[in-house]
């Protein structure tokens, strides 16, 4: 099952929430076949994540050289990683100028404009992207975060239901609906989903948090007591559930 792993971080928001890769996903073949032979595949990928434009669209300006396009890729996650976002944007501007509905860089560019808080941007990007690849789960799941930024919750559990629709076990989508579903009060149907995961992660830090918060909403605190106590031994840092402790 292609379910995203989780981290041990509680952040929902983070770049460390299983955040999608930029790499786009392997398109069917065109005859509607399996996996490709491993060296045409490893092409047809890496054509994917540089090239993806030249397959998806032709280019609207002076197109960029297949060197540039890596080129403004390197930059871009050098940039990044120095948390220069405006500069990370900048760089892939040839790209999408060029290739303004191509699915590698809008969701790239999906990702960049989040961490900027250029909310609207990112979603506009990620729209793009899923219209490219229609099927594509990790630009869903990016489309959560702006979505849950700027407290669009019904549209975020649209977005994520239809991920649990291709993926039910995905732990991301998951965790985001549960979160979503506790700000919206719709407390049992998010305690339904945690029960669930926690069937699969028992320990997932994430998951405790959320099902902590849940009975505190439902003002069962014996019971959030319990939750916090246990994440505290397993993350002693804890900062959630050391602040609820503290009124409990």
């Amino acid at each position: 099952m292609n379910t995203t792993q989780p981290t041990r971080a509680g952040d929902l928001q983070s770049p460390s929430a299983a955040f999608p890769s930029t790499i786009a996903p392997e398109l069917p073949s065109a005859n509607g076949g399996g996996s490709k032979p491993p060296a045409r595949r490893a092409a047809f990928l890496l054509a994917l994540l540089f090239l993806s434009p030249f397959f998806w669209q032709p280019a609207t300006a002076a197109a960029p050289t297949d060197a540039e396009i890596r080129d403004a890729y390197h930059k871009s996650y050098r940039y990044e990683k120095a948390q220069n976002y405006a500069d990370a944007i900048k760089s892939l501007a040839p790209v999408i100028s060029a290739y303004p509905q191509a699915y590698t860089v809008n969701l790239r560019l999906g990702w960049l404009n989040y961490l900027t808080g250029s909310f609207a941007t990112a979603r506009k990007h990620y729209e793009t992207a899923i219209k490219t690849a229609p099927d594509s789960i990790e630009a869903k799941l990016g489309h959560t975060l702006p979505l849950m930024a700027q407290e669009k919750w019904e549209e975020a559990e649209a977005v994520a239901k239809q991920v649990l629709r291709v993926d039910p076990a995905n732990y991301t989508a998951n965790l985001r609906l549960a979160y979503v579903g506790r700000l919206q009060k719709k407390f049992d149907a998010a305690e339904t989903i945690l029960n669930g995961m926690l069937v699969l992660y028992p320990t997932d830090i994430s998951l405790l948090t959320e099902l902590g918060l849940i009975k505190l909403a439902k003002d069962n605190k014996a019971e959030a007591k319990r939750l916090f106590n246990d994440i505290v031994t397993l993350d002693p840092e804890n900062v959630t559930a050391k602040a609820q402790l503290s009124k409990l």
